[in-house]
């Protein structure tokens, strides 16, 4: 098992920056990459950014292009997601995910999900 928790989550005006983090504990050797997810309220979980542990894979959605990004900390076993000029429409509760396939954008590919951090951009 993969236990994974989620911080950093608030409320931001339009334009400004967040830092989520997530901390994985447990079996992390079995983990070969990690993603971060979105689900704002009557909408489908989406893809945001993915990477691998080893740091050699990113991914982004396309909506997450040139305003977010991925990184990770092997020492801590942390990843997190640095979300610059937020938009309203960034609102949604943010999910780490772990997965033992690789990098990976689909959920049923993760196997392991943190809780959730509510992300709310006011305009």
């Amino acid at each position: 098992q993969v236990q994974l928790v989620e911080s950093g989550g608030g409320l931001v005006q339009a334009g400004g920056s967040l830092r989520l983090s997530c901390i994985a504990s447990g079996r992390t050797f079995s983990s070969k990459a990690m993603g971060w997810f979105r689900q704002a309220p009557g909408k489908e979980r989406e893809f945001v950014a993915a990477m691998t542990w080893s740091g050699g894979s990113t991914y982004y959605a396309d909506s997450a292009k040139g305003r977010f990004i991925i990184s990770r900390d092997n020492v801590r076993n942390t990843v997190y997601l640095q979300m610059n000029s937020l938009k309203p429409e960034d609102t949604a509760v943010y999910y780490c995910a772990s997965t033992s396939l690789g990098i990976a954008t689909l959920p049923r590919f993760f196997e392991y999900w943190g809780q959730g951090t509510q992300v709310t951009v006011s305009s």
